[in-house]
């Protein structure tokens, strides 16, 4: 199938297909990074003309430029590839029998076209490339979930106690995230972005998932019955874990925002919550009317 290729050789290819990001004009195209994705990925397509696989979007008929890509490393006189240019040209290998090319681009109104390079370099194939995109959306959900994501946090008012039947207010702190990660040889963003909150109070009771994440009280309200707060029915220690969910989209190669099909789930360390109880006694003298009273100073206070 290479020959084919060769038999193409010194022919100039004209394509009228749109990248994703158009051009306004030849000089913004000459020379710079302007391409529909740094590498191409995922949009290839077969074009009969040519008789190989582009990786370039569908054509729109609204596009102003016009399009032609060039064989690099042509041999004309072999009629066929230079093997010592190939080893320094832009790496052809996701797919069979790859071929670097450089596109070039013109405003569809001149006439004749006034032609500018499109950089990088790229390739085409005689055979369809690996979709490389489709095998990290298929991996992407698996990667989201082992990301150092950091988990919210869970603030209580009040704290570090509370008190047994009483209303403690429980809200979430977080924040959205990014990450530049490696996958399958291509660069990926991913944004983690908290959508949801689930509280696991320790005494056998929770409360979410949930998109509110409370908030806090001011001092002088606390005990106030809130859409996050609890209420501890027994004394003791318990570990308060809070789980945040985040919601994700990737990018490949500074290409559009994807979104991650299902939520990753990031759980803060337990926080221990210690519950007290409160006791109450009526007095009928003030300390100063009877310094012998009950909880006066130098009183033992009663056993509880």
């Amino acid at each position: 199938m290479a020959d084919r290729i060769s038999r193409r050789s010194g022919v100039t290819i004209l394509l009228a297909f749109a990248f994703l990001f158009a051009f306004s004009s030849a000089a913004e195209a000459d020379d710079s990074e302007v391409s529909w994705s740094k590498s191409g990925l995922g949009v290839w397509r077969y074009d009969a003309d040519a008789g190989v696989w582009v990786d370039a979007p569908g054509a729109v008929a609204e596009d102003p430029n016009v399009y032609r890509f060039e064989y690099l490393c042509l041999d004309t006189a072999k009629n066929n590839f230079d093997v010592a240019c190939l080893a320094g040209a832009v790496r052809c290998d996701q797919g069979r029998d790859g071929r670097p090319v450089r596109w070039y681009t013109s405003l569809r109104v001149f006439d004749p076209p006034i032609w500018s390079a499109i950089r990088p370099d790229r390739c085409v194939y005689l055979e369809q490339p690996e979709d490389v995109l489709g095998k990290i959306a298929a991996q992407i959900q698996t990667k989201f979930e082992q990301l150092p994501v950091s988990p919210g946090t869970s603030v209580m008012q009040p704290s570090p106690n509370t008190l047994r039947g009483a209303e403690t207010n429980f809200y979430a702190e977080a924040v959205e995230q990014s990450f530049a990660i490696d996958m399958l040889g291509q660069s990926v963003s991913v944004t983690a972005k908290p959508v949801q909150y689930t509280w696991n109070y320790g005494d056998g009771t929770s409360l979410g998932p949930q998109t509110a994440a409370g908030g806090p009280l001011p001092q002088d309200r606390w005990g106030e019955k809130t859409i996050t707060s609890h209420v501890y029915a027994q004394t003791g220690d318990f570990p308060v874990v809070l789980t945040t969910h985040f919601q994700g989209t990737y990018s490949v190669n500074g290409g559009p925002p994807l979104p991650i099909p299902g939520q990753g789930q990031f759980s803060s360390p337990a926080q221990r919550v210690s519950v007290w109880r409160s006791i109450t006694r009526n007095y009928a003298d003030t300390c100063l009317q009877n310094p012998q009273g009950q909880g006066c100073p130098g009183v033992a206070a009663p056993p509880p």
